[in-house]
């Protein structure tokens, strides 16, 4: 598959117990087969908070990967939190379906997947 070698190329950086921050671009060219499968991160702690807000933009593969996170979190009882879920991220939730699902994983502070009209 094509892959825009100039993308922000995503990144996950604990930057402090349990507190993650995901940089870059969440998008197809950006996100590759290893980061979608290695959710080793995720083990690191009983709760887990990934902050979204330094995402440059997003796309399905980001929503995609988020939702592994979920799943992932959910199969091995780890409680996971996203903050600043980007208005991309939000709108492609709703349209897909996640909404709901995505919503009870945000913490209240500026992720609500509540999008005005």
């Amino acid at each position: 598959p094509y892959r825009n070698q100039n993308a922000q190329r995503m990144t996950i950086t604990e930057i402090r117990s349990g507190h993650f921050i995901v940089k870059g671009n969440l998008t197809f060219a950006s996100i590759d087969k290893d980061i979608l499968k290695s959710c080793n991160f995720l083990n690191s702690a009983k709760t887990i908070n990934i902050d979204l807000k330094q995402v440059n933009t997003s796309d399905s593969a980001g929503l995609a990967l988020m939702i592994e996170w979920l799943k992932f979190s959910n199969k091995n009882q780890i409680e996971l939190r996203f903050e600043h879920i980007p208005q991309q991220l939000k709108a492609l939730a709703k349209l897909s379906g996640f909404e709901d699902y995505l919503t009870d994983f945000a913490t209240k502070q500026n992720s609500s997947l509540e999008i005005s009209q």
